[in-house]
Formats: C-alpha cells, sequence, structure tokens
C-alpha cells in the first residue's frame, strides 16, 4: 500500500506591518540621462520646462533625479511649487555635470567640424561697440585669415543683454569690461586701460598738466547713457570724493563723444581703448588715473561652459593660454 501523499503546508500569513519593500528605480544606471534631466532642470528652473525641452514626461524626470540623489547619497534640489534651487552638493554637480552634457549633445558637431577643418562651422561673439570697433579688428583679421569658412558673428550688444546671450547659449562667449563678476559666469581680463579726460585743445584746463577732480566741477561732462558701465563709474567716483558735476549730454558712442568734445560741447572721461594718434591731434587729453581705476577688457564665459574648438581658437588669439584644461574655459584669475 502506497502512503499518501503529503500535502505541502501553506505559508503562514504574517499578521501585522508588511515588511518594507526596497524602491525600483527604473532610470538607475543610465547616468546620462539622469545628469541632462539634473542639468535641464536647474537650468530651465522648473521640472515641466525641462520636461518639455528633453521631450519626456514630468515624471520621468522626476523619477530621474530621485534616482541620481539616491545614488550619490546627496540632497541635489530643493523643489518647491514654482522653481527648484540648487543645495551646496546640487552646486558642486551642476558645475562639474553642465559641461559634460553639453559636450556631449555637441559630440557630432564638434567631431564634424574638427574632420571638415571647422567648414560649416559658426561662432558667435557678444560685444560691445567700442570692443568692436577698437579692440577686436586685429583679432577678427587673424582669425579670419586662419579659420575663413567659420562664419563669425559679432552680436553688438552690451551689459545685460550680453550676459542674456551667454546665459541663453546664444553667444559662445563675450569679449568687453565688467566691474562685478556674477557667480555663474568666469572673466579673464586681459587688456587694461586708462580713464582719459578729452577735452578741445582750446580749452582753459588744457594749459593745466596736473588736472584736480574739482577742477571739472563748472563744465558740463559728456557721458554715456546711465545704464552703461562708465557713467555709473563716473557718477560713483564724484560721489565718493563729494565733488558736484553736472551732465551736459547724454549720448552713446566714443567717436559721437569725441566728435562733440571736438566741437566744444563739454569735456567727457572715456576710457583709454578708444584714443587714437588722430584723436590726440585735435583734442588734449589727461590721463585720469590717479581718481578714476583702470579699466580691463577680457573673455567672459558661462562658469563651467563647453566651448566649441572654433570658440577656443578664438580665445587663443585673445590670449594664448586661457585652456589649461583642454576643452574648457580656464580663467588666469576673475577679478571679483
Amino acid at each position: 500500500m502506497t502512503e499518501p501523499t503529503k500535502q505541502k503546508a501553506k505559508p503562514r500569513r504574517r499578521i501585522g506591518r508588511p515588511a518594507a519593500i526596497e524602491p525600483r528605480y527604473y532610470y538607475k544606471g543610465n547616468r546620462l540621462k539622469q545628469l541632462r534631466a539634473f542639468v535641464y532642470t536647474v537650468k530651465l528652473g522648473t521640472l515641466a520646462r525641462a520636461a518639455e525641452a528633453l521631450f519626456l514626461s514630468q515624471p520621468s524626470i522626476s523619477l530621474q533625479l530621485t534616482a541620481l540623489e539616491r545614488e550619490l547619497g546627496q540632497r541635489l534640489l530643493e523643489r518647491t511649487r514654482r522653481r527648484v534651487t540648487l543645495s551646496r552638493s546640487g552646486e558642486a554637480l551642476y558645475e562639474l555635470a553642465r559641461p559634460l552634457v553639453e559636450g556631449w549633445e555637441q559630440l557630432d558637431r564638434d567631431f564634424h567640424a574638427r574632420v571638415a577643418g571647422f567648414k560649416a562651422a559658426s561662432l558667435t561673439i557678444a560685444a560691445g561697440t567700442s570692443t568692436i570697433q577698437y579692440l577686436l579688428p586685429p583679432l577678427v583679421r587673424a582669425y579670419r585669415e586662419r579659420y575663413p569658412d567659420v562664419r563669425l558673428e559679432l552680436a553688438n550688444v552690451t551689459g545685460r543683454d550680453g550676459l542674456a546671450l551667454l546665459r541663453a547659449d546664444q553667444a559662445d562667449f563675450a569679449v568687453g569690461s565688467m566691474l562685478d563678476v556674477p557667480p555663474d559666469l568666469d572673466y579673464a581680463p586681459v587688456h587694461h586701460f586708462d580713464p582719459m579726460l578729452i577735452l578741445p585743445p582750446e580749452h582753459p584746463l588744457a594749459a593745466k598738466a596736473d588736472i584736480r577732480l574739482e577742477d571739472l566741477s563748472p563744465y558740463g561732462l559728456i557721458l554715456p547713457p546711465k545704464r552703461l558701465t562708465t557713467f555709473r563709474l563716473v557718477d560713483l567716483v564724484f560721489q565718493q570724493r563729494q565733488v558736484p558735476y553736472t551732465v551736459a549730454i547724454e549720448v552713446g558712442g566714443w567717436d559721437v563723444i569725441k566728435q562733440y568734445v571736438a566741437m566744444g560741447l563739454g569735456l567727457s572721461i572715456v576710457t583709454g581703448i578708444c584714443i587714437t594718434a588722430a584723436d590726440r591731434e585735435r583734442l588734449a587729453v589727461r590721463n585720469m588715473r590717479a581718481y578714476f581705476p583702470p579699466r580691463s577688457y577680457g573673455v567672459v564665459v558661462r562658469k563651467g561652459k563647453y566651448l566649441s574648438p572654433e570658440a577656443r581658437a578664438f580665445v587663443d588669439l585673445v590670449r594664448p593660454g586661457l585652456f589649461t584644461r583642454g576643452d574648457y574655459f580656464e580663467p588666469g584669475h576673475s577679478e571679483r
């Protein structure tokens, strides 16, 4: 007789709290997707905008960010209803990740640019009128001789407009002068120019070898618009020394200002970058560095910006050796 088959005992159901289940992250292991989601979220300010730019759903972006924070063991973002803000750890990762993500996205273009010898490539430089007129011409000529196939665009902008182009990635870099450097930008000064007082040769002050700031009070000044750095700097110096002054004409453009001074319509304090040999023949020029600081001109880029080969080639003309790490902009020093 055969023995009856023994039935396996059913596992007893445990009563009480269920065992904790380790969450599984679908996006774990794809670090590039995680970093792209992180960089785009920070750059665009919200998960919704990042999802739209990457053609993903907002939950997908959220999962990628959560997986990234979990794997790195750090809180990277503080999320609010409207925007996201970076933690200290997030700031460190953003500086490292942004050039990597941008470099990856531009890999095909940069590869073909190198293979084709910069053919069909383009370069956009943001710069003010004085920089384009007085500082860039020899650099542009040298660049065009070396890379004639690169389409070069000089975006004539000043101040906030130039910074907006950099932050929106509508310009590769900027060349100009900066007094205050925002934390998201790097500035490498290259050239320095003294402040100059210009006046008509027949002006009473033209006979004086040493002109004091107080000597300018009786005469009207011709200055660039208030929104520009030169006006703010002149106003600051007069205010700090408690010397009264008047503005006779407010107008943009160094050439216009020099022409009006030559006509006897007022005096002006300009940056030495715009003083030519011809100007010294028709104007009296006095150095004012005893009262006003010199102005530096250099290269401005977004911090951690990945520059294309054609952009790096132009920056190397401005000052050789600005790149100490190969592909990324590394300023010698920044004026903070």
